[in-house]
């Protein structure tokens, strides 16, 4: 954990430095700057995590077979228009920068899962505001700008739910509803008729979300869909206030942890990411990074265990 910590400490040390400059940035760019600290040392082609296409079916609970044509075919296609300011835009060398960044955790991934199974993936941070949303939409597309890469996106966050602002798309029928017994698989998926992204948003507002992200309904959802799809990435709630993200994990092959460069505190940040030590944490995401403080550098890290 220690190339972890390394990360924490950086973002520490950045808060330190603005405070001490007496004013930040308000430029509307979210971002300015992500690193990863994923372990990996040896490169895996990215070709390795795509499943071959005749286990591109998922068995849903009644027994049926679901496939991934059938499954675009019969769900949503709603008229998507995202929210610019929760993307990376690619014009201009700072925005090619950042894009590059997540092409970065892209490859990252891609190495990890050349060496174990990694399908399931979940974002969290330690608080809210700290920029899960935004890594989780931008690395979902810089994996769809490749050619037959199939996402699925699923805004697990049933309290504060910000991607389908990201988006542009309807926050419901999804996966409250879904989990409720109140909508099947075709009805809360939507898809991006211009590529391979479909989504789950979080549905109907509802009063028991831990009850329901921790119901075997939400197993058997990610059993049904992973196997129809390269990469189930799943935005949740913050850890520190509650226990959903920690739940989650237990359903996902690794987490990425958001760390926000300025503002996240340091106890706070180890704290939260200690909760996913024995839960595959693969690494820290720093977000919010001067360029100047980050050129030619990355952090890497990853969950010894010990």
């Amino acid at each position: 954990m220690s190339r972890i910590h390394e990360a924490l400490k950086k973002a520490e040390q950045e808060k330190a430095a603005q405070m001490v400059a007496g004013a930040r940035t308000t430029a509307p760019q979210i971002v300015n700057d992500t690193e990863v600290p994923i372990f990996s040392s040896q490169r895996i082609p990215e070709e390795t995590n795509r499943p071959a296409e005749n286990v591109r079916a998922a068995h849903v609970a009644d027994g049926a077979i679901l496939q991934f044509d059938d499954l675009v075919r019969r769900c949503a296609h709603p008229e998507w228009k995202s929210d610019s300011a929760l993307r990376v835009s690619l014009a201009g060398d700072s925005g090619k920068i950042v894009g590059e960044r997540f092409r970065t955790l892209r490859s990252r991934l891609y190495q990890i899962a050349g060496t174990r199974t990694l399908r399931r993936v979940l974002i969290t941070s330690s608080l809210p505001a700290e920029g899960k949303t935004f890594v989780a939409t931008n690395l979902v597309r810089s994996i769809i700008r490749q050619a037959d890469r199939r996402v699925l996106l699923i805004d697990a966050d049933l309290r504060a739910p910000r991607l389908h602002v990201a988006l542009g798309a309807p926050s419901s029928p999804g996966l409250s509803d879904y989990l409720r017994g109140a909508a099947d698989e075709y009805a809360v998926v939507q898809n991006s008729v211009a590529n391979n992204l479909c989504y789950i948003p979080c549905g109907s507002k509802v009063s028991n979300p831990s009850e329901l992200l921790l119901s075997e309904r939400m197993k058997i959802l990610l059993e049904c869909v992973t196997p129809a799809f390269d990469w189930v990435i799943l935005d949740s709630p913050p850890a520190l206030p509650v226990h959903d993200a920690s739940s989650l994990a237990d359903l996902c092959d690794g987490v990425l942890f958001v760390v926000r460069a300025g503002e996240t505190d340091y106890e706070a940040a180890k704290k939260g990411s200690l909760e996913f030590r024995e839960k595959n944490l693969l690494g820290v995401v720093l977000n919010q990074v001067e360029r100047s403080e980050t050129r030619g550098s990355y952090y890497y890290g990853h969950s010894d265990k010990k």
